[in-house]
């Protein structure tokens, strides 16, 4: 089990390590932040997967551990807020009918 912590760690590390380098601009939180959460989620699912396991398959403790870290890493990314991207609009008025002119009443 020692082995297995060891290679979640680095796992967790790489995988943080390739989503700072990769794509600097979508992680604006900070570097310990990305590096911890990456850390401890290899370090959960793989702990989990081992135990789901059974110890048996030290290989599918390993990938668990890396799936576990890239999808929370990816949580704390945001593209919205990398530089050169033009934010999203969730209101649209002239989809909800918003301009359209109001009838008003004769009087």
């Amino acid at each position: 089990m020692l082995v297995e912590s060891i290679a979640f760690a680095l796992v967790g590390l790489v995988t943080a390590g390739a989503a700072l380098l990769a794509l600097p601009a979508y992680f604006r939180a900070a570097r310990a932040l990305v590096l911890g959460t990456a850390l401890a989620a290899a370090m959960v699912g793989g702990v989990v997967a081992h135990f789901t396991v059974e110890g048996r398959q030290p290989a599918v403790s390993v990938a668990a551990a890396a799936v576990a870290a890239g999808v929370l890493t990816s949580l704390l990314a945001r593209p919205d807020l990398a530089a050169g991207r033009a934010p999203a609009h969730r209101h649209h008025p002239h989809r909800s009918g918003a301009h359209r002119a109001r009838r008003h009443r004769a009087a």
